[in-house]
């Protein structure tokens, strides 16, 4: 299990998420980004290298607060090949230098989020180590298991709601970046999806909201 380390970060991961969300075509603010810890879960690296966390920041700079989600990854060394994806470097009061990157590129992730669809993974408490979070759930309903990806960053493509990515199978595996509320109860898998991930944030008045996250589509 990833252990959670409180210590200081210059710059903090909101610092850089400020910094980047600007250049995000499914950004939706129109001023100064002003993003705040909103929830969000972690991923356990089996070979213990690679921090993984997908984090839900608001953002009340646009004409209506808005809710992204943007998982990163932290890593002691860049990752080769993905230069495009870096969202920025920190200094890690335990870890020393920390390379942060969109996770929705780093194949450690893609590989760790594919197999928490398919219930061979556990999502971990953003902040308490050893802890599973029970407010994410899942679901996968294909007959094949899904295999390992390549070890090479992920060719994620964004757009104005979220970010493909392509998965094993000829599946395709889709990120909703820009949050949406869900009805209260079970959250289901959209149309024609055979997978999916769903978790809770904090709204800014302290409303517990729950929605879609992830959503797994079979290949043509």
């Amino acid at each position: 299990m990833a252990v959670i380390h409180h210590t200081t970060l210059k710059p903090t991961k909101l610092e850089l998420l400020a910094s980047w969300l600007p250049s995000r075509p499914w950004y939706r603010g129109t001023g100064a980004p002003e993003p705040a810890k909103a929830g969000g879960f972690r991923l356990d690296d089996p070979h213990g290298e690679v921090g993984i966390e997908f984090l839900v920041v608001t953002d009340a700079s646009g004409s209506h607060p808005a809710a992204y989600l943007a998982p990163l990854t932290y890593r002691g060394a860049p990752l080769d090949g993905a230069e495009h994806a870096l969202v920025g470097t920190m200094e890690h009061g335990v870890l020393g230098r920390r390379w942060v990157y969109d996770a929705c590129h780093d194949p450690v992730s893609i590989a760790q989020l594919l197999a928490l669809v398919e219930g061979r993974a556990q999502a971990q408490d953003q902040n308490t180590s050893d802890t599973p979070d029970r407010e994410v759930t899942r679901s996968y309903t294909g007959e094949a298991p899904l295999s390992p990806v390549a070890v090479a960053p992920a060719p994620a493509a964004d757009d104005r709601e979220g970010t493909e990515v392509p998965a094993p199978q000829g599946a395709a595996l889709r990120l909703h970046r820009v949050l949406r509320p869900a009805p209260s109860g079970p959250i289901l898998p959209p149309e024609g999806a055979i997978g999916h991930v769903a978790g809770a944030w904090r709204a800014p008045d302290g409303t517990r909201i729950q929605g879609l996250f992830a959503a797994l589509y079979p290949g043509s």
